[in-house]
This record gives C-alpha cells, structure tokens and sequence, in this order.
C-alpha cells in the first residue's frame, strides 16, 4: 500500500511539482493550499508524513501553527518542513515546535525523497520491535518501541519520532559518550549539528516539564552526550 503523504504550500506550481514527483516514487499525496483546509482534513484522515511551508497566504507563520496543531494531535507524526526561509531562528522555531526536521527549497529531489524514507522508516523500525526485549528501562525512564512511547517515572512524556531515536540511542548504552553522527546514524537522518543540538535541548525541556530535577542527558564539551543513569 502506497505510504500517505500531505504537502501544505500555498504556492501552485511548486505544490503540485512536489506531488507530481512524490506520486513518481509511489507515495499517496494529498495536497493542501492552506493551514484551515489542511487541518480540517488531517484530522479526518491522518498522513503518515507531512511537509509544510512555513509562510501559508497570508498567514506568515501558518506553518508553525499548523505544525503545533498536527503535533497536537499526534506526538508520533513526522513532519518537514520545506521552505524558503533559510534563517536560523526559522529553523530553531520550528524544530522547537517539534517539526522532525527543516530543509530549504534548494534541497535536490533526490536529497528530500531520501530524507523522507529514513522517517518513514524510522517510524516502521520503531513499530516493528515486538516482545520483551523491545521494551527498554533505564530508571525512571521506560521506553516502548512498538508503541512510540517514552514514560519518566509512569508520566508519559510526548516525544516525536527523531527524538524518540535519540533518547533510545543515548539509553541503551547508559554512560557511553554518543557523538553527533553516532546519533545521526542511529536514527537514520542526516541533520546538521545545530539541528541535533536543538533536538536535545527540546527534549531536555519535555523532561523537566515533568520533573524538574531531571539532568540524565550529559554534554559531553567537543565530543557529543551521554545518558547519565545516576544523575
């Protein structure tokens, strides 16, 4: 069955040139000009990934209202965003929105299809650990690969997909220094420093949301992080 895609972008040409490639590989594509009909949507029938603009008409930030709404709605859902707006506080706003990753217009189609394979599959490694084996518990920490779910101390705590990757990469190996690429490799994407960077300082926050005394993720100054089972 063909994998589900939703593209948000108000721009014609450029929304149907993505779908009319995207349907060349085999993926399903529903096309969207606007965040009001997307959401209305999406919610009926949710993709399996989503890429949205960040300028929406003339909502400016459309999209990372529309990326709050969708994350909302589920933890889990991958979502990209591609657009034009190349500055670092766009990225950092949108990752901190908790958007899987951020790239620009000028990325080359093979580049975007292989970025939107490694968090499909993702998403199907997670959910196709099974048994007791898969569950992994370090502490307070417990983690469900089949489920997509990350609990501190029975509280869940709401995690999207590339954070999932890193949280069960630094886990598994508690005390093992855990450099950028190990953590890029682990969860099969490639992202920049700044954008693992921004990544771990997101999780961190949904941590101490629950527990302000939580300080299990160690920067490693040069090297990379560490779980820290003892802190």
């Amino acid at each position: 069955m063909a994998r589900r895609i939703a593209i948000v972008e108000d721009e014609p040409a450029i929304r149907e040139n993505y779908a009319e490639a995207f349907r060349r590989h085999g993926y399903e594509v529903a096309t969207f000009a606007t965040r009001e009909a997307a959401l209305a949507r999406l919610r009926e029938r949710p993709p399996e990934l989503a890429i949205v603009d960040v300028g929406l008409g003339d909502e400016a930030e459309g999209g990372f209202d529309l990326c709050r709404e969708l994350r909302a709605q589920s933890p889990t859902l991958p979502i990209i965003f591609l657009t034009a707006r190349d500055s670092e506080l766009d990225a950092v706003s949108g990752l901190r929105l908790g958007a899987d990753d951020y790239l620009t217009k000028d990325i080359s189609l093979p580049h975007l299809l292989a970025r939107i394979a490694a968090l499909l599959r993702r998403v199907d490694a997670l959910r196709g650990a099974t048994g007791e084996s898969a569950r992994l518990e370090r502490g307070a920490l417990g983690l469900e690969p089949e489920r997509l779910s990350a609990t501190w101390r029975g509280e869940a705590v709401p995690l999207t997909v590339t954070e999932f990757w890193i949280v069960h990469s630094l886990a598994k190996f508690p005390g093992h220094v855990k450099t950028r690429d190990h953590l890029m490799r682990d969860a099969s994407v490639v992202i920049d420093d700044s954008t693992v960077t921004s990544h771990i300082k997101r999780i961190r926050r949904k941590f101490i949301a629950i527990d302000s005394t939580f300080d299990c993720i160690d920067t490693v100054y040069g090297m990379g992080y560490r779980w820290n089972q003892d802190a």
